[in-house]
């Protein structure tokens, strides 16, 4: 195999690079720490950077353009995410539209639907969020309770979302909802909803972080047209398992990037405190070579997509290896650093200016959402390595 990048591939690099350094103003760390950023700004300031990449053609990489997208390749994406994540741009907006909902209607959605949804998504004019999870039915998602039931042309939802990423900002959400009682998996069906809609309610949930980035949403005899049904009805779980496959191993090689950027920051910062010796060489390159595995994984993926290969059950391995590997670096980071990890160091010398305090926070909730890591586990051993279920 030819990891190298193709001439094309170059220079498309330097295209991104050039307009990168004319378009990012200041590093997005810098506008976190900006005193005068709220929740509210921090998220509108998402929007018109989400806009500007959507304008110069760098959303929907790899996505055929009739749908909105560029018509590239998930080489493309991979060079355009690396560059965003070295030049600190602001995240995208519309991850959640963009990252699991896209793919769900590229491959299951209909014509119309795609059409109707994909280029607002990619322009921000629409942010979406996920409405999976439910009290009671977060790891497992297959006993959600949220029903819809058919009236004419029509379903009538009711029930409750909750860990909703950006709950409190988007104006759709795609949620699972039971359309029969009897059947476990079969039962389910992929339903896409207006936040406006009469009957559904949308509240905020603080975080351990300090911020309200979940909401917790609320069906209350919610009509949804029968047009925004995704696939057929029972379809659901097997849409949901595209999404999920998606959200879970799709990223490991952006994830490396930033993790490889994480690294060189906490190198510097034990270089500038006087931690040295041996035992933190020894803690920092085991780090080092764990991203390495999981960069070679996700070229491993960024290949499958080449072939035309959707993320399957295996995708598993790399949401336990990720989100494990996460909380391990955070937690390594603040042992070596000590009490000093506590603070955002903010010098213009310091190149090392990570919240490392608020990463390790967030790093807890690394092995519960996109599915824990105990149902990872039984996902690989049962769809992946074949092996037989425990007598119950």
């Amino acid at each position: 195999m030819d990891l190298q990048l193709s001439e094309q591939h170059l220079a498309f690099r330097g295209e991104v690079r050039a307009w990168l350094a004319a378009n990012v103003d200041r590093p997005w760390r810098e506008v976190l720490r900006d005193a005068s950023s709220t929740e509210d700004s921090l998220i509108e300031a998402r929007r018109v950077w989400q806009r500007k990449l959507h304008g110069a053609g760098y959303l929907g990489m790899d996505w055929p353009a009739e749908w909105g997208g560029r018509g590239g390749g998930p080489v493309e994406q991979a060079i355009l995410e690396t560059e965003l994540i070295e030049t600190d741009a602001p995240p995208v907006l519309n991850t959640l539209g963009i990252g699991l909902l896209g793919p769900a209607l590229i491959h299951h959605g209909s014509e119309e639907q795609r059409r109707r949804f994909i280029p607002p998504m990619l322009a921000a004019d629409e942010i979406w969020c996920q409405g999976f999870s439910e009290p009671g039915s977060g790891s497992d998602l297959a006993s959600l309770k949220t029903s819809a039931v058919l009236d004419g042309d029509d379903f009538v939802l009711n029930g409750q979302k909750v860990w909703t990423t950006f709950g409190p900002w988007a104006d759709w959400i795609f949620v699972l909802a039971r359309t029969d009682g009897k059947d476990r998996y079969g039962g389910i069906s992929f339903l896409l909803c207006k936040l406006d809609t009469p009957g559904i309610t949308v509240r905020p949930l603080r975080q351990i972080t300090g911020e309200s980035e979940f909401g917790e949403v609320f069906f209350e005899d919610a009509r949804v047209p029968r047009t925004n049904l995704v696939g057929e009805i029972g379809e659901g779980w097997r849409i949901a398992m595209t999404v999920l496959a998606y959200e879970r191993g799709a990223i490991s090689f952006t994830q490396a990037v930033q993790y490889g950027r994480d690294l060189g920051r906490l190198a510097t910062a034990c270089k500038e405190i006087g931690r040295t010796g041996s035992a933190v060489r020894e803690k920092l390159g085991r780090l080092l070579v764990e991203n390495e595995v999981m960069r070679a994984n996700g070229i491993r993926t960024l290949a499958n997509f080449a072939d035309g290969k959707a993320p399957g059950a295996e995708s598993s391995i790399e949401k336990v290896y990720w989100s494990e590997f996460d909380q391990r670096f955070r937690e390594t980071a603040l042992d070596l650093l000590g009490p000093g990890g506590q603070l955002v160091r903010t010098s213009p010398e310091a190149r090392d200016d990570c919240d490392w305090a608020r990463q390790f926070l967030w790093s807890r909730a690394e092995t519960i959402f996109s599915g824990s890591s105990e149902v990872q586990r039984n996902i690989i051993a049962k769809r992946v390595l074949k092996l037989p279920q425990d007598p119950r």
